[in-house]
């Protein structure tokens, strides 16, 4: 994987536009920080609207610019950030693990996401916060079990630690990547989604990982 944070590159073959919803105070924000400038903020304050950050990568020897759009989880600004779903290739929810109504409200925003965005959009239920295992307050199987449920891809991050922050969103540019390509091919037989680390509903393993990391209220 190679990243940049300039579009230096005059040739960009792909823009991806994702998106990052979920409830107020989840880390959405500190997320999109760590992953476009590895940044984090310990006295954020709460995004009003919608904010977006670009940021280069290299898929598959193909320039890739990502634009990441955060939006805001405050009910009042619902309506004004629906409209942002359209033209979205892939989303993010995510939740608290140490907040349980956070997660319970997955539903909530898989449902508007689902109403606004199109059908083919690639989709990770994000668990943000894994650094306070202490706290877990959503077993990393109930989030799995949603996760397999609604054919979604699943991993749990840390923006203050920055655990798995950039492999999640690496994976999923990469999976819009591979459904792009796909639809491009013309009869072909490569299978592009044969990679089973990739398989929606399952953890993502990291490699160099320790394979006990997940019973430790951490991630993987």
């Amino acid at each position: 994987m190679s990243t940049s944070q300039g579009d230096f590159n005059p040739k960009i073959d792909y823009v991806f536009k994702v998106v990052l919803i979920g409830d107020s105070a989840v880390g959405k924000s500190q997320l999109l920080a760590r992953f476009s400038r590895n940044e984090f903020s310990v006295d954020a304050k709460a995004t009003i609207g919608v904010e977006f950050q670009t940021k280069t990568l290299i898929i598959d020897q193909k320039i890739v610019k990502a634009q990441i759009w955060d939006t805001a989880g405050q009910e009042r600004y619902r309506a004004v950030t629906s409209a942002y779903y359209r033209g979205a290739a892939g989303a993010m929810l995510v939740y608290d693990m140490t907040k349980r109504l956070s997660f319970d409200h997955m539903v909530r925003w898989l449902e508007e996401l689902r109403g606004h965005a199109d059908n083919n959009i690639i989709i990770m239920l994000i668990g943000n916060k894994c650094d306070l295992g202490s706290l877990r307050a959503v077993p990393a199987e109930d989030a799995k079990e949603f996760a397999e449920r609604e054919n979604l891809f699943f991993m749990e991050t840390s923006a203050l630690e920055s655990t798995n922050v950039e492999t999640a969103f690496f994976t999923i540019l990469t999976e819009i990547y591979r459904s792009v390509s796909k639809k491009t091919l013309s009869g072909g037989e490569c299978d592009l989604q044969s990679n089973a680390s990739l398989l929606r509903g399952t953890q993502i393993i990291v490699p160099g990982s320790e394979a006990n990391r997940a019973k430790r209220g951490c991630c993987t």
